[in-house]
């Protein structure tokens, strides 16, 4: 056996003992299921994205504010940058996730008449029901891969450099207070 395959099964061995220390859940209560999976059927990844920028802007500056291992000064810049991160992170991600899953829905119609050529450039072809959750669904995971391919870019040209800009804005603010 090669050093990797060892590595490589170490490694699943690892994780399967991390996911056994899960009990497993059965949900037999016929409205928590029917509400679980509206959920998960009708929250996109735009608003996936708000919830945890919004759970990371309550937990994350909270750490590094209380890292003991790192003096004042450092603590207190990088509390602000945690934020700036956060803010710039969910508001873009929120954003061009949106945009683009709004975009799909625009160039994915069904063809009909008076509906133009290019405004079905995304439908799949076996489509037949414009109401079925397959196609809502269809739509927003197109949506969200070209969100994924479009932040690529983004992440470089609009996340980094605001976060910047927030950054030095939040602790001109901070340093302002004294």
């Amino acid at each position: 056996m090669s050093i990797r395959t060892s590595v490589v099964n170490s490694y699943h061995n690892f994780q399967q003992r991390v996911l056994n220390m899960f009990p497993n859940s059965e949900y037999s209560n016929p409205n928590s299921v029917k509400h679980i999976k509206k959920v998960g059927e009708k929250i996109s990844s735009a608003e996936q994205r708000l919830i945890l920028g919004a759970s990371a802007l309550i937990s994350q500056p909270f750490i590094d504010f209380h890292n003991r291992d790192v003096d004042e000064e450092t603590r207190k810049v990088s509390v602000c940058r945690t934020i700036a991160k956060i803010i710039a992170g969910t508001t873009t991600g929120f954003l061009i996730r949106k945009g683009c899953i709004k975009a799909i829905k625009e160039f994915s119609q069904i063809p009909a008449k008076g509906v133009p050529k290019y405004k079905t450039i995304f439908t799949p072809k076996n489509i037949n029901d414009a109401k079925s959750d397959a196609y809502a669904q269809y739509r927003n995971a197109m949506g969200t891969v070209v969100a994924l391919v479009v932040m690529m870019i983004t992440n470089f040209a609009i996340d980094a450099p605001l976060t910047k800009f927030l950054t030095n804005l939040l602790v001109k603010k901070q340093e302002d207070k004294k």
